[in-house]
């Protein structure tokens, strides 16, 4: 049954869900269903992580899981390929998945076409209109699902899914979607040049809702890396993945001088965990430095609240994913704490280099090592950096700006579906 021409419902499809690492589409989210935005969720994979961020447990919305592996769930796999094949976009949805198994021969592509078909035959009738965070696997779904059922579809683009989905697939998709909207100028850039009209992929940041954290520290004690005892506290919040360059970050911390005292903390998890504390061990740092693995938000707050330094040396991967703007930097901002990072990615469109934090060359551990040695020491700059970050995520990088322009667009689809112009 196909959807009458307003949406009445959206169908918010994300890759997995709940997800640690994912606290800007948990937060959107939240923030769109508090307006009375009405959302069901659709998720590509199920949780992986104990712990929960306390504003997941707050959405209300309808969670969905498609089969992650499409032999877990056969039965139900063949059921959506039986019914899709009655449809009268099944013709139009095969032509298009042989042309991208052509160009695209992977396991992946097919799984990607199974889990349509059971999106596509489980979606309720009052599921008019697809939204899908990530441009790449997760909006091939939708994609093949609006096809299947004649819904209209629109993405929000981050980051590895801009930076690691061929242009082919990018152009394709783009010229499908009703619009899109991407997190950083950088991204936006590369998107409106594949995009049938530059005004199809519009800038909305993130922003950070401040009212869900605690406010920042009246004050810091002035640690300065003179006192074995009282050591400078530096943190870091990240998965440990290539593109956040924290194998830059453990040979910085193992080349600042004896007379420095430190600490280091990392929070996440990640395929290179197990590689990093082998890297500190080799470099007769590991008693300084502590992996804590993944945190809930709180926690992760409550660290931020009591360092003095945050880093966070993001650089290009090798199979060239890379950060957006990670919404991680912005958290440090709203703690008042002073952030060391690299110009790179959308990270200089937050931080101004000298003014909210220090910039670095990605990749360059010896410049993150000098600029790590001077911040440690120099308690008042510190001070006057986080101050700065904080008023900037204040006034130009709230979370209200970019809710105000999703609100509109999906309002937009709820109260007149197809009949309301495409938002600029």
């Amino acid at each position: 049954m196909l959807p009458s021409p307003a949406a009445r419902r959206i169908a918010v499809a994300v890759k997995g869900y709940p997800r640690l690492s994912e606290t800007f589409i948990a937060q959107e989210i939240l923030a769109l269903e508090e307006r009375g935005i009405p959302l069901e969720i659709w998720s590509l994979r199920h949780p992986t992580e104990r712990a929960v961020h306390p504003m997941n447990r707050k959405i209300k919305a309808r969670v969905t899981y498609l089969p992650e592996y499409l032999y877990e769930e056969p039965i139900r796999v063949l059921r959506g390929a039986l019914w899709s094949m009655r449809q009268k976009g099944f013709g139009r949805l095969m032509q298009t998945f042989w042309r991208d198994l052509k160009r695209d021969f992977t396991a992946n592509r097919v799984r990607r076409l199974g889990q349509a078909f059971v999106m596509a035959r489980e979606l309720p009738a009052e599921i008019g209109h697809l939204h899908v965070h990530y441009l790449h696997t997760p909006a091939s779904v939708v994609r093949y699902a609006a096809l299947l059922t004649g819904r209209s579809w629109t993405f929000s683009a981050h980051a590895k899914d801009i930076w690691t989905t061929p242009d082919w697939e990018k152009r394709e998709k783009l010229a499908e979607a009703r619009w899109g909207v991407t997190c950083t100028a950088h991204g936006a850039e590369n998107l409106r040049s594949l995009s049938p009209t530059p005004d199809h992929v519009s800038l909305v940041y993130h922003g950070l809702d401040l009212s869900r954290f605690p406010a920042p520290p009246e004050a810091r004690p002035p640690r300065d890396g003179s006192d074995p005892a009282d050591p400078v506290r530096m943190v870091s919040v990240g998965r440990a993945v290539s593109k956040k360059g924290f194998d830059d970050l453990i040979q910085a911390l193992a080349a600042l001088p004896p007379d420095l005292h430190w600490r280091f903390a990392h929070v996440g998890g990640g395929d290179l965990l197990n590689s990093l504390k082998a890297k500190a061990q080799q470099n007769g740092i590991a008693d300084r430095v502590a992996f804590l693995g993944p945190k809930a938000q709180p926690d992760v707050v409550a660290l931020l609240q009591q360092a003095d330094l945050f880093a966070l040396p993001s650089k290009k991967a090798a199979s060239g994913d890379r950060d957006g703007l990670p919404n991680v930097i912005m958290e440090a901002a709203s703690q008042k704490l002073a952030i060391l990072a690299t110009d790179f990615a959308g990270i200089p469109e937050f931080i101004r280099d000298g003014t909210e934090g220090q910039l670095v060359p990605p990749g360059d551990w010896e410049a993150l090592s000098n600029a790590l040695n001077l911040l440690a020491r120099e308690p008042e700059r510190r001070k006057a950096m986080g101050d700065a970050a904080y008023e900037r995520l204040r006034h130009d990088f709230s979370m209200e700006g970019g809710i105000d322009d999703l609100e509109h667009r999906f309002r937009a689809l709820v109260e007149n579906g197809s009949k309301d112009p495409v938002p600029a």
